[in-house]
């Protein structure tokens, strides 16, 4: 198997200094304030929707903000907001206190970086040693894990303050035929913050809706394939899919450890980069695909990060908006089966894109049928292996087919899809030892990267772009999900990174751009997702509407 490099992303890790250094100013703190309204989207004159971390922590320096303001502001909001859109699972009993630590730390010079004090929300497939983690199933409803995963750790050691757990498609979308993203037995439906009959996508559906809410400064979400970059798309936020084996994958609730990563959602992709970077972390700790070992994996030789320049003319935005894809070369796969509307809005983003001096040629990555072909079949094999052994770690269903019986004796699994067909296909799947198996995943992993690389080769590309998403369907337990979007796969399978950054919208209702590259190239893609950011400016608070009319084919 390739090697692969787990080291942190320095230009990530740059980019804090350097927009601390060139923030706007924030306004002081005003010694008589008015209280806000528990709905605010300010405090202390920082506009959260649209306030990066940079400058939060630019503020808290000055004295002009503490992380338990901060705290409060998105507490108050979670209080106010989520009734309608119903992403926060559950908050932490201690986040007020892990804010009040943060500014401790802050008064006496002993910021731990650039998350100190930054609320974020994780995804409720990842174990938290202080709150339940469940996976959206009531199997696992009962006490808590008995750690942390180790993202987690490293999210508390850079002084991030967790502030509770997100909504998720239930198993991650891995249970039935044709589940309902965002619904789950645990937590009930989340909906889309634009139009509140939509879906959100899934299976980190809380993460991006809460993130496009305003109600963290950033979340953690997963992904197997599409899990985080096609609720990012859906509910116009930024949403990385890390190369696999960059975020450790100890401590979150599998699907198939051959494609699993956590990554950041977050409203601008500079605080994508940060908390990137704090979750990669150093080297130890990230698992070698399928091993179980907990091994990490070495860097190849001469693997590094872009240059200086490049994260200046990327991420901090010097120059004119969208300078960084000057000379850059983006192949645009189509994908024409997502609609007209979503094809027109590929046409505009392509002229932008030109406008700002990229080369824009239209690409088809090929092998994709075959990859569709293969991929389920390889997930059933893997789920059950990895699912069984992350269930003999927790109380309740010590496998999967103890998993199954519980969800036939508990109705309150079937109030939305009444199917297991996954769970029931998986326990009959040929094992990950049978040379079948094996010859199956590894044809996997050699098309898929074969498609990106032979891609990019030919074309001479930066990364292959590509819509994340249609218009968000409606929310219809009795169909499900209407979500055949093969955008995604290619990088998802290869281990490949993924960025989506908002495109524009479809009426109301928005669309990502999702940007692939090669093996390792995470900085390099956030580099030029920042470019892409600033040229398309397509980001817009949601509206809350309660219906958009009927729903767009997809």
């Amino acid at each position: 198997m390739k090697k692969r490099t787990v080291w942190a992303l320095s230009t990530a890790l740059a980019v804090a200094p350097l927009l601390a250094a060139g923030a706007p100013a924030v306004a002081s703190r005003a010694a008589a304030a008015p209280s806000p309204p528990v709905d605010s989207v300010r405090v202390r004159g920082v506009d959260l929707d649209t306030v990066t971390i940079p400058e939060l922590q630019a503020s808290m320096t000055r004295g002009s903000l503490t992380a338990s303001e901060l705290t409060s502001a998105y507490l108050r909001r979670i209080k106010a907001i989520d009734p309608k859109i119903n992403a926060v699972l559950r908050l932490s009993p201690t986040a007020l206190s892990q804010a009040a630590a943060s500014d401790l730390r802050h008064r006496h010079g002993k910021v731990r970086g650039p998350l100190d004090g930054i609320p974020v929300l994780l995804k409720d497939n990842v174990n938290t040693r202080d709150m339940p983690t469940t996976a959206g199933s009531l199997a696992l409803a009962g006490s808590p894990p008995d750690s942390d995963a180790e993202l987690v750790g490293r999210l508390r050691a850079a002084g991030a303050v967790i502030l509770g757990k997100t909504n998720m498609s239930e198993w991650a979308n891995f249970r039935a035929a044709r589940p309902t993203s965002g619904w789950s037995a645990v937590g009930g439906q989340t909906r889309n913050p634009y139009v509140l009959d939509r879906n959100p996508c899934g299976s980190s559906s809380g993460s991006a809706a809460a993130v496009a809410a305003s109600l963290a400064q950033v979340a953690i979400g997963t992904e197997t394939d599409g899990s985080i970059v096609c609720p990012a798309g859906m509910n116009g936020v930024v949403g990385l899919k890390p190369s696999l084996g960059l975020v450790s994958a100890s401590g979150v609730v599998p699907i198939s450890a051959e494609q699993d990563t956590a990554g950041p959602l977050a409203r601008n992709v500079v605080d994508t980069a940060i908390t990137l970077a704090v979750l990669s972390g150093h080297r130890g700790g990230s698992r070698v695909p399928g091993d179980g070992s907990g091994r990490a994996e070495a860097a190849p030789p001469g693997a590094r990060p872009p240059g200086d320049g490049q994260v200046r003319n990327g991420l901090r935005g010097d120059g004119p908006p969208g300078d960084g894809l000057r000379g850059k070369r983006i192949g645009l796969w189509r994908l024409p089966s997502l609609g007209a509307d979503v094809d027109a809005l590929m046409t505009r983003t392509a002229a932008r894109l030109r406008a700002a001096g990229a080369q824009v040629v239209e690409v088809t990555p090929p092998y994709q049928d075959r990859l569709a072909e293969l991929e389920f079949p390889a997930l059933l094999s893997e789920f059950h292996r990895d699912i069984d052994a992350y269930l003999a770690s927790r109380e309740g269903p010590r496998d999967l087919a103890a998993l199954v019986e519980f969800n036939r004796t508990h109705p309150a699994e079937r109030t939305c899809f009444a199917g297991q067909e996954l769970f029931e296909q998986a326990l009959v799947a040929p094992p990950t030892t049978d040379p079948a198996y094996r010859a199956m995943r590894a044809e996997l992993r050699d098309l898929s990267r074969r498609s990106i690389d032979e891609t990019m080769a030919a074309h001479g590309l930066d990364a292959i772009a590509s819509p994340a998403n249609p218009p968000a369907w409606t929310t219809d337990c009795a169909r499900g999900d209407n979500d055949v979007i093969p955008s995604s796969t290619p990088a998802a399978v290869a281990g490949y990174p993924s960025l989506s950054v908002p495109a524009g919208s479809v009426g109301p209702l928005p669309v990502g751009l999702l940007l692939m590259s090669g093996d390792r190239q995470d900085a390099a893609l956030l580099s030029l997702g920042a470019a892409v950011e600033q040229r398309l400016k397509a980001w817009r608070a949601p509206r809350y509407l309660p219906s958009s009319g009927p729903r767009p084919a997809a």
